[in-house]
């Protein structure tokens, strides 16, 4: 069942706010039938945020509401929505996800993906207030879970971690062996500065080349070469 926005209803959806004040005035239109039924809807969007349906997906009873994740999508497909969200009412006025609510979340997420429509957020609305799925991290959660995450996606997945951890091992090595030839070099400098230092040292007090290179047990070209230096 497509919704009608009224003149009243706001055509873009900046926030949750946006979607529980169009929602709210939608649940007090539709609860004159069913008030104590669980209604699902479906609002579409463009990238833009901008409205393009909003469809009452499945009425349930008093305590859930049962739907089949492809009918979900049917007319997002079918306009073109690249964003959609998910929203649903309690009777009861508890604002509490149930399992089930977070399960068909789960899968609907899994089947956005598949199909390139991205479930932007779950709201749980009365008639006075609601809860935002993204708004609680819930969202986040579920976003991560794998339960219905295809075999061959969660292979892949894994794959890609491993060779991302392997690159990132790799990186840290290099890290590694090229602070080991900075320090090695550093350390070379100053041991040349200093035996520079020494070997000049003593030559200004007469001491002969061949003796110096004694003293410091080194070669004799060794330290001619540290004295052009």
């Amino acid at each position: 069942m497509d919704i009608k926005l009224t003149k009243h209803d706001k055509r873009y959806i900046e926030g949750t706010d946006d979607v529980y004040s169009i929602m709210q005035r939608v649940l007090l239109r539709e609860n004159k039938i069913d008030q104590e039924k669980e209604h699902l809807w479906m609002i579409g969007m463009n990238q833009a945020g901008y409205i393009l349906y909003i469809e009452l997906i499945a009425l349930g009873t008093y305590k859930s509401v049962d739907v089949e994740p492809m009918n979900v999508f049917r007319v997002a497909v079918i306009k073109n929505a690249s964003r959609v969200i998910l929203v649903h009412n309690h009777p009861s006025g508890s604002l509490t996800p149930s399992d089930a609510d977070k399960d068909i979340t789960d899968r609907l997420i899994q089947v956005g993906r598949i199909l390139n429509i991205d479930l932007v957020d779950h709201l749980i609305i009365t008639p006075k207030t609601y809860i935002s799925f993204r708004g609680t991290k819930l969202m986040d959660e579920l976003e991560q879970s794998l339960k219905y995450v295809p075999t061959y996606q969660v292979i892949e997945r894994i794959r890609r971690e491993e060779k991302l951890i392997a690159k990132e091992k790799l990186a840290v090595a290099n890290d590694k062996i090229k602070a080991e030839k900075d320090k090695t070099k550093a350390e070379k400098a100053r041991r040349e500065k200093l035996e520079h230092a020494t070997a000049t040292a003593l030559l200004s007090k007469g001491v002969s080349i061949e003796d110096i290179a004694k003293i410091m047990d080194i070669s004799v070209k060794r330290l001619k070469g540290l004295l052009i230096k």
